[in-house]
């Protein structure tokens, strides 16, 4: 069974960066392999939907943001590593919830991200 773990998260200072990872695990021989699907990152925060932040192509090649992160995050994936991340960069008070990745096998446990002074 394919575990999705996401790492990376913390209390940063509006303007900070952050860097998360999403990390698969658990692929059996034989089955497709992580290179062979799209990734996602949502994010969600209290009292709130979770939202769709970024999507990005099972190569790499195409990547997709929410507006409210377009210019200010970058998707980027690893397939040799199984991971995919996450770089937060001018980061806003209203960034701040549980990110979670997602794809074909389901979703992370999350990671917290808060942005305060």
């Amino acid at each position: 069974q394919v575990q999705l773990v996401e790492s990376g998260g913390g209390l940063v200072q509006p303007g900070g960066s952050l860097r998360l990872s999403c990390a698969a695990s658990g692929f059996a021989f034989g089955s497709y392999a992580f290179s062979s699907y799209a990734m996602r990152w949502y994010r969600q925060a209290p009292g709130k939907e979770r939202e769709l932040v970024a999507e990005i192509s099972s190569s790499g090649g195409t990547t997709n943001y929410a507006d409210s992160v377009k210019g200010r995050f970058t998707i980027s994936r690893d397939n040799a590593k199984n991971t995919m991340y996450l770089q937060m960069n001018s980061l806003k008070v209203e960034d701040t919830a549980v990110y979670y990745c997602n794809s074909v096998w389901g979703w992370g446990q999350g990671t917290q991200v808060t942005v305060s002074s």
